[in-house]
Order: structure tokens, then C-alpha cells, then sequence
């Protein structure tokens, strides 16, 4: 069965309000409560490689990304972005502590990912950034279209 369109809109705004609401506050969260130094600080204990880069990556990749998200602006983009620090968080760190979040797990990095990536794939939705800009482009194409005569 397939969703109406307005009811499919509607689904995708949640999801990527839901999810970029997540991400923005554990981008922001590196930031401001733990700040840089610490982040890196506990990056490296947990055995990342490149403890400040990846720091760096994670908190810009979350904050900027998950704020995409909620605006759902340049949403395959980010989406791909964010389950890819998702993924290098799994890999580097979760993976060996079981799926149970309790324990340290994979559990939520693993949710995120594949929400990051199933939006990425279905896109923003016509609510979003995504939908007025390619509205706009489409229109400006047309509009080329007609001012320029066949056969040019």
C-alpha cells in the first residue's frame, strides 16, 4: 500500500525534525557542554584515531547536519554525512559493547545511522528546503525554456 502523498510529507517532517533534533543536540552538545578539548580528550580514550580531528568532524557533522535535517535542506547530502559518523562511531567504539545502549552498544548509533540513510534515500519531502529550491530551479529551467526559441 502506498501513503497518500500529503500523509507521506507529513511522515518525512517528523523523521527529519525528530532525527535532526538529536543530532543538532549531540553536535551542540560537544560544543558547548563538554567543549572541544574534553570531546577530543574522550575520543582518544575511547581509541579514535585522530581523537581532535574526528572530534571536530563529529561535532560539526551533527550540529550542521542535524539543523539540515529540521530544515530539510540539502537532505541526501547530510543524511549520507551523518550515517557515516554514525557508522565510524559504531565501528570504533560501540561494536565490541553489544547492541544494549546501556552498556555502550551500537544500539542508538545504529538507529541514527539508518534513519540518516533512509532519508537520504526517500528525501526531504515538500516540506522542506529541498522541495521550495527544486520548485524554483524547475521553474527558472522553465522559464529558460520558453524565452529561448526551437531550435536553438
Amino acid at each position: 500500500m502506498k501513503l497518500p502523498r500529503a500523509l507521506r510529507d507529513v511522515f518525512l517532517l517528523l523523521a527529519r525534525v525528530g532525527l535532526g533534533a538529536v543530532f543538532l543536540a549531540h553536535g551542540l552538545q560537544k560544543f558547548v557542554s563538554n567543549g572541544m578539548g574534553a570531546t577530543a580528550e574522550g575520543f582518544a580514550a575511547m581509541g579514535v584515531p585522530a581523537p581532535t580531528l574526528a572530534a571536530w568532524f563529529a561535532a560539526l557533522v551533527e550540529t550542521v547536519g542535524g539543523a539540515a535535517l529540521i530544515l530539510g535542506a540539502l537532505t541526501a547530502v547530510f543524511g549520507v554525512l551523518l550515517a557515516i559518523n554514525m557508522i565510524g562511531a559504531l565501528l570504533l567504539v560501540h561494536l565490541p559493547n553489544g547492541i544494549w545502549v546501556t552498556d555502550n552498544g551500537y544500539e542508538l548509533v545504529l538507529a541514527l545511522a539508518a534513519g540518516a540513510l533512509a532519508l537520504a534515500a526517500a528525501g526531504a519531502g515538500r516540506f522542506g528546503v529541498d522541495a521550495v529550491l527544486g520548485k524554483r530551479s524547475a521553474g527558472q529551467v522553465a522559464h529558460v525554456r520558453e524565452a529561448v526559441p526551437a531550435g536553438r
